[in-house]
């Protein structure tokens, strides 16, 4: 994830086509109803305008910080140079925009009452494009694709810019470029997105794509053999508060939601697409990408309107969930068995180790990284207070074990840590069936507890070095001779 804090390559940038819009708003308060008609009355305070659909991909991409031009179609009106002044003013690129006196700029007027949107109002043509309207639209692709975009997303938002000959005639560039093309789709036939590199729908345009409406389970296989027919190298599946599923040839993942409080869904999926591109121009994984991508919609879910995700914003997001992460890593063992079911589903190798790790030192921190190595999985079995002084003495521990385990979850090699009360961790060994018991070499095999039973089913015991001259007991009698007074 540490693409994004070090910005993208020199000249890299984004082509983003389809349609354009102009996000209008009324907001007011609303505190009565209409004597005219049973409607409530808003009385507006301050009106405002953003960049919507396509546009607003590329305002969320320009927020993130990778520079992007806009492909699209606007009227020769003062909506449109509404919308241009807007793009100008977030450095969007706006020299391959196509201007047609035949239709209006798409417009939508929303009227908000407090944090609800009362009601919308729509201002467009509804008249397919006709094959004149289409040709400028085709020689700004071959203009644009000629200044070499590190990447292409199609926005489509069904208003008629993104007709089949277009796409296709975008993809065929991108592929013989060498360019990731990703796709924000819509409608019930997707085969003029064939060869893109992925597409994004949501679960309810998923369903209607394949026809399928059973379970999500018969929803994925469905989109996974769409991506398959398509010839995709993967869709992801966005699911609201379900979060994102991401299909891939032979692979197959999910990715929580991270909203916390839902005020607007509206350009959640501008959002997504727009971080999933700027995280594959970083150099992200598509699954680390689709991570921020979903970071970034839980963030612009919790305001009013359409508004794009800033890079400082989705910085501060990803270190409050990094945060968080750490914290949940102490768990209790009905969670832990949760994770630990996912962990082998997906293959990971269990290790665990256990011990008191009073004073965390240097010792601890090199013995943990070297457990974690083991496998893939470090479960961190910790002593509770009861039974460190049960070990120790009633002056242990010196660090109380809620602390303890937030320090020790903190710390990179360690996945889990779950407190144990017993003399040794034998039950917890036997509930978590670790493929590796580690201890340190200061220990024999046959003085590891639990290690017998670990090897019943296949597993092994390791003993890891530790550091010489490294031990809490050493830390707390310097600090305890040091504080003595003088004789």
């Amino acid at each position: 994830m540490d693409a994004l804090h070090h910005g993208f390559a020199k000249d890299a940038w984004a082509l983003v086509i389809g349609d354009l819009m102009l996000d209008r708003y009324l907001w007011g308060k609303v505190e009565r109803i209409s004597p005219e008609a049973p409607v409530p009355v808003v009385l507006v305070e301050r009106e405002s305008s953003r960049p919507g659909g396509a546009a607003n991909v590329a305002a969320n991409l320009a927020g993130l910080g990778l520079p992007c031009r806009l492909l699209g179609c606007i009227g020769h009106d003062s909506a449109g140079r509404e919308l241009t002044q807007a793009l100008l003013g977030t450095g969007i690129m706006t020299d391959v925009l196509v201007t047609t006196p035949e239709r209006p700029t798409i417009t939508k007027t929303r009227i908000v009452g407090g944090h609800q949107q009362m009601l919308r109002l729509d201002h467009e043509s509804q008249a397919s494009f006709t094959p004149e309207e289409l040709q400028p639209l085709l020689a700004a692709v071959e203009l644009a694709m000629a200044k070499q975009p590190a990447i292409v997303v199609l926005s489509d938002y069904a208003k008629g810019v993104l007709q089949p000959e277009l796409c296709q005639r975008v993809i065929q560039l991108s592929k013989k470029a060498g360019v990731p093309v990703l796709v924000d789709p819509k409608g019930r036939d997707y085969t003029k997105y064939r060869g893109a590199t992925a597409l994004t729908p949501n679960r309810r345009e998923t369903a209607e794509a394949c026809n399928e409406p059973g379970s999500i389970d018969a929803l994925l296989d469905a989109a996974d053999r769409l991506r398959q027919e398509l010839q995709l190298d993967f869709i992801a599946v966005t699911r609201s508060e379900e979060g994102i599923s991401l299909l891939e040839a032979h692979h197959r993942a999910h990715i929580p939601a991270m909203a916390k409080q839902v005020f607007d869904v509206s350009g959640a999926g501008d959002t997504v697409i727009a971080t999933l591109a700027a995280g594959m121009v970083a150099g992200l994984s598509h699954r680390d990408a689709l991570h921020l991508a979903n970071i970034a919609a839980g963030i612009v879910v919790g305001q009013v309107g359409t508004v794009p995700i800033s890079r400082e914003e989705l910085l501060a997001g990803l270190l409050t969930e990094e945060v968080q992460e750490q914290a949940d890593k102490v768990c209790e063992l009905s969670r832990l068995q949760i994770r630990l079911a996912t962990w082998r589903a997906a293959g990971n190798r269990i290790v665990f180790t256990n011990g008191c790790f009073d004073l965390l030192h240097a010792g601890h921190v090199t013995y943990l990284e070297q457990a974690k190595k083991l496998g893939d999985r470090l479960v961190l079995g910790l002593n509770t207070d009861r039974s460190v002084r049960a070990l120790k003495g009633l002056s242990r521990p010196v660090i109380h074990e809620a602390d303890r385990a937030r320090v020790l979850a903190a710390l990179e090699a360690v996945d889990a840590v779950i407190l144990f009360d017993e003399e040794t961790p034998l039950t917890l060994i036997n509930a978590i069936r670790p493929d590796v018991l580690v201890k340190g070499s200061d220990y024999s095999e046959d003085q590891v507890a639990g290690g017998s039973e670990v090897k019943s089913w296949g597993g092994r015991i390791a003993l890891v070095d530790v550091v010489p001259g490294r031990s809490s007991s050493g830390i707390i009698v310097r600090l305890t001779s040091s504080t003595k007074p003088p004789a």
